[in-house]
Formats: C-alpha cells, structure tokens, sequence
C-alpha cells in the first residue's frame, strides 16, 4: 500500500503549524510535552507510534494510570513512545485535540489521531488498546523504533531540530525534498540511525506514490517468477510499506539467488534501502541479512 493518508477512525490531522519545537526528556521511553514542544514530538509519529497521554494534577485516580502506561510504553523498548501532556499546564493542546475530560488517551500515527480511550483501564485493557494502535502502525509501514531519552535532570544536545524540516516535507508528502534533507544530513554524519531511516521510508513513499496502477497490476501477475525484477521491486516495496517487511525481504533475496550481473545488483541495493526502513537491530533485519549472506555466496 502506498503512504498513510488517514488510519482507520481518525479523528483529523493535528495543526502541528499552530503548535511549537522541543520535548522535555523523562527517561526510558515517557516524555513530557508543552505547547512549546508538541510538534516535534507529534513529528517523531512519522517513525515510529505515539501514545499520547491527557492528565491533570488535580484529577483523582489518574497516578496508577500514569504508571501503567510508563511501564508498558518501557516494556515496549521503543516500539512506542508515550507523550505525557499536563492539559492544566497545556490547555491550547488539550482545546485543539477536542479533549473534553481527563484522563484521554489518543494514539498519534503519521501526525493523525486515533481514539483509544477515555477514563482509567487496568494494564491488560491497556495493553490491548495498544496492540491495535501498533497493528494499525504496522499495516500503514510505520515501522521505526523511538530512542530511549536521558531521565529528567539529566541534560543532552537537542538532535530532534535538525531533523524537523526533513520530516516536515516527509509529513506533506513532498519526498523527494525529504530524501534530499535526510540526505544532506548524512552527509554530515554518514552513520546517522535517524537520517539513513527518514530517508529510506522517503524513498518508499516515493515510489509508491508514482507508481502507475497498470504497473502495479502487472507485477501483480508475476507473482511466483523471481526473475521479473521491475515486478519483485514493486511487489517488495508494497509488502514492506502494508507492514510485512518479512514478506518483501524474502521476495528480493529469493530474486537475487536467481539473478546475475546488474539485475543482481540491483535487486541487492534495493534490499539493503529497505533494511534501513528498520533498526539494524531488528531481529526480521538480523535474519534477512544472513538469507541475504547465504544467496548471495
């Protein structure tokens, strides 16, 4: 499937232009977000699910859900970040995400709110709610891995920023200028996890987003012939955006144990794109990377 344009009952896009840049740090995976803060951290939904988290202070009962979502959200390792927002503190925010009581619990994908729930929920309703919001991120190709912040006092540089224009474009579906400013990014530092991922899911996007239908249609027919290489390109890019980042891993590395020469190279490059789409550390990547070993010699 092609980039995320609205997940499942939504509620709308966020004004992330009426709203401001840097979040305070935690620790793990919680971090504490203002009116000043909650684009960036609305931005990083780009990457990876956002569980955001309305409380007040003076509310009653709300400690052990707040506690409850830090450990799941820790649990996770990444897999999900929780974005804590005091609405007493922050009311623009809460006005503008139409929250009407607290505690509200909302999932964030792509910059797009999802409805999850209202009130307190003990950690197994909790959990489950979050499942689905991770099932959706998965069938929309939002496939990164938030990084673990400093705990609270405990001060380090802001590397959010110079990313922000990068997934600015990537957010309005202008790519090539994304895969342009991630790029430029590594030029700076070749290494660089966050930049070499912005710009491996530009690309995808990118492709899908031109990809003619009658294309699509005939790779589509080549299903089960590893030589038809325009068609395992494509095939394999769609698996990986719906969610399946096995599937398309396996349908490039089967093609490239039966190719040679350019073809070969071609379809090995692509691969290697898409395993930056994850973390290296992934254990589909780690897997993927010795099937690819194995074809290869």
């Amino acid at each position: 499937m092609g980039p995320m344009t609205q997940p499942a009952n939504a509620r709308g896009v966020i004004d992330l232009a009426a709203l401001g840049a840097v979040a305070s740090q935690s620790g793990g995976f919680v971090v504490e977000v203002d009116e000043a803060s909650f684009e960036a951290t609305a931005r990083q939904s780009m990457r990876f699910p956002i569980v955001i988290e309305l409380y007040s202070p003076r509310g009653q009962g709300q400690a052990q859900l707040s506690q409850t979502l830090t450990e799941l959200a820790n649990a996770a390792g990444g897999s999900w970040l929780l974005a804590r927002i005091d609405v007493d503190a922050s009311p623009k925010i809460a006005a503008g995400l139409g929250v009407q009581a607290v505690p509200t619990v909302l999932g964030l994908l792509a910059g797009q709110l999802v409805p999850l729930w209202q009130g307190t929920l003990d950690k197994a309703e909790a959990a489950r709610y979050i499942e689905e919001l991770l099932k959706l991120a998965a069938a929309n190709g939002l496939l990164g891995k938030a990084e673990a912040v400093a705990p609270a006092g405990e001060p380090e540089p802001d590397l959010e920023a110079k990313y922000e224009p990068a997934y600015a474009a990537l957010e309005a579906g202008r790519f090539e200028e994304a895969q342009a400013g991630f790029e430029a990014l590594l030029q700076e530092t070749p290494a660089d996890p966050v930049a070499r991922a912005g710009k491996a899911q530009a690309g995808l996007y990118a492709r899908l987003a031109e990809l003619d239908p009658a294309a699509a249609a005939q790779a589509e027919a080549a299903v089960g012939d590893p030589t038809a290489v325009e068609a395992v390109l494509i095939l394999a890019d769609q698996a990986v955006a719906s969610g399946d980042p096995a599937a398309g891993f396996a349908r490039l590395t089967e093609a490239i144990a039966g190719a040679a020469g350019p073809e070969r190279e071609r379809l090995r490059l692509r691969l290697l794109e898409l395993f930056d789409t994850l973390a290296s550390s992934d254990p589909i990547v780690l897997r993927a990377r010795r099937d690819l070993a194995t074809a290869l010699f």
